[in-house]
């Protein structure tokens, strides 16, 4: 060009970058982030509404969780009514109390002692069902074995040697349990308890 537009030296002006191409990117990146966050509000919205991923979670959980095989405590060991000596006495006003229940016992199956009145320290003064006096060994053993066969009675232990138990009946002694209750009662005892779940 000519004139006073006449370019000379080594020098050229700097050409300026077309405005509309930084408009472009611009436009470009906005609808990348604009998509980006749709998606991601899609997919909460689809939590929302369908419960998230519950039901895997649980199926992983009921996987990593280890069915819990049935073991139980082991039994608790009574010993038998025939293995039981049980001294019957009567500390109420009612005659002949101890002969019939020293019967009903040995129709259960127990070994009977002695039969008769209750000595001078327990005469008339059972108020409840009646009191069951042994050695302390026999505390979980046959106080457990003759309690189910009368139920309220209170126990008490002494300085004997012996594994025989007495059973002076009280002022409130009625009956004994019928045999289905006894039956129900020693059952609870010796039946194992569960072993807990595993918490997972």
């Amino acid at each position: 060009m000519g004139g006073k537009y006449r370019i000379t030296g080594d020098a050229y002006p700097r050409m300026r970058r077309p405005r509309h191409r930084r408009r472009l990117v611009l436009a470009g990146i906005g609808a990348v982030v604009a998509l980006s966050l749709a998606g991601w509000g899609t997919l909460q919205l689809i939590d929302v509404f369908t419960g998230g991923d519950k039901s895997a979670s649980a199926a992983d959980h009921k996987r990593d969780c280890p069915t819990p095989k049935p073991s139980a405590a082991p039994a608790k060991a009574l010993p038998k009514p025939a293995a039981i000596k049980v001294n019957v006495y009567n500390a109420t006003t009612r005659s002949g109390l101890a002969k019939s229940a020293a019967e009903e016992l040995k129709k259960r199956g127990f070994t009977i002692g002695e039969v008769g009145n209750a000595t001078k320290a327990y005469d008339k003064k059972v108020p409840g069902t009646g009191l069951l006096l042994g050695a302390p060994t026999a505390t979980n053993g046959s106080f457990t074995v003759l309690g189910t066969q009368l139920a309220g009675t209170v126990q008490k232990t002494d300085t004997r040697k012996t594994g025989e138990v007495d059973l002076i009946l009280g002022a409130k002694f009625k009956a004994f349990s019928t045999p289905q209750q006894a039956t129900a009662a020693m059952t609870a005892l010796t039946k194992p308890a569960p072993a807990p779940s595993p918490s997972c």
